[in-house]
C-alpha cells in the first residue's frame, strides 16, 4: 500500500490536531465523536463500545506515544481512519507505561470486500515506527500538513 492509498482512508474532517481529553476513554468519545458527532445515535454507541472492547482485549498503545484503536462495525460502511493527538498526552495503559499522543483510528465494516484493514493498519505502523515521523506528526497543525508529513516519510 503506498502513502497517498493509505490517505485516500482519512479524512480532513476526521483530524484532531488538539485531542481535549484526558483520558483513555474520554479519547475514546472525543475520536468517535467525529465518525458519529450525535449523541444519541447507535452508531456512536456501537462504535464506541467495540473500541472500549477491543482496548479491553489489550491496549492498542504500543508505545513511543502512538495508539491504534481499531476494530470492525457493522456501525461503519467504509475504512475509515482517523488521526488525534494530544499535545498534553494520555495515560492509555501503552506498553510502555509512557503518555499517548498519536492516534491512528481505523474503522471497518465486518466485510472489507478491497481488503484494505490490515494493510492500511500495517502502512501506518510502518510510518510512525520512525522517531522523527512522530517528531513532525507532533507539529502538523491541518491535514496538508498531516499528509506532507506522511509523504515524507522514510520507506523500508
Amino acid at each position: 500500500m503506498t502513502v497517498d492509498e493509505l490517505l485516500g482512508f482519512f479524512d480532513p474532517k476526521l483530524c484532531i490536531f488538539d485531542l481535549k481529553a484526558r483520558s483513555r476513554d474520554d479519547a475514546l468519545e472525543e475520536i468517535v465523536d467525529l465518525v458519529a458527532p450525535e449523541p444519541e445515535s447507535n452508531n456512536r454507541r456501537i462504535i464506541l463500545d467495540m473500541l472500549r472492547n477491543r482496548e479491553a482485549l489489550g491496549s492498542t498503545a504500543v508505545g513511543k506515544g502512538i495508539a491504534f484503536p481499531h476494530g470492525r462495525s457493522l456501525a461503519v460502511s467504509r475504512l475509515m481512519a482517523i488521526f488525534a493527538r494530544s499535545q498534553e498526552g494520555i495515560a492509555f495503559n501503552s506498553l510502555d507505561g509512557e503518555p499517548t499522543y498519536l492516534f491512528f483510528a481505523l474503522l471497518a465494516p465486518p466485510q472489507d470486500r478491497s481488503n484494505q484493514y490490515l494493510p492500511a493498519l500495517g502502512k501506518i505502523i510502518e510510518l510512525v515506527r520512525n522517531d522523527s515521523m512522530r517528531e513532525k506528526l507532533m507539529q502538523v497543525t491541518s491535514f496538508d500538513g498531516f499528509s506532507a508529513a506522511l509523504r515524507e516519510a522514510p520507506t523500508s
